[in-house]
């Protein structure tokens, strides 16, 4: 099965948990977890897979786990499947 991906801007320490727009190329969510500890990225990936509405284990950070802007593959999913989904 292929992997769809999608460039995603991380705000962590937001009050909520929500996609808030476009970053440049990448689209940028604001997560409520804080970014020590892996928090932000676990709770990104949980937003994702809820609003993509697909099993946790289909998403994994592909690149950029250390760093605000993160590339996410998603299993199953085109890109362009993935960017409408998120659409704000």
């Amino acid at each position: 099965m292929t992997a769809g991906r999608i460039t995603i801007h991380v705000v962590p320490r937001a009050k909520t948990t929500e996609v808030a727009g476009m970053h440049g190329d990448a689209v940028r969510i604001r997560v409520a977890a804080p970014p020590a500890d892996g928090a932000a990225n676990a709770a990104l990936l949980r937003f994702l897979a809820d609003r993509l509405g697909i099993p946790l284990r289909r998403l994994r950070i592909a690149s950029g786990a250390l760093g605000r802007r993160k590339v996410v593959a998603v299993e199953g999913y085109s890109s362009d499947n993935i960017k409408r989904a998120l659409a704000p």
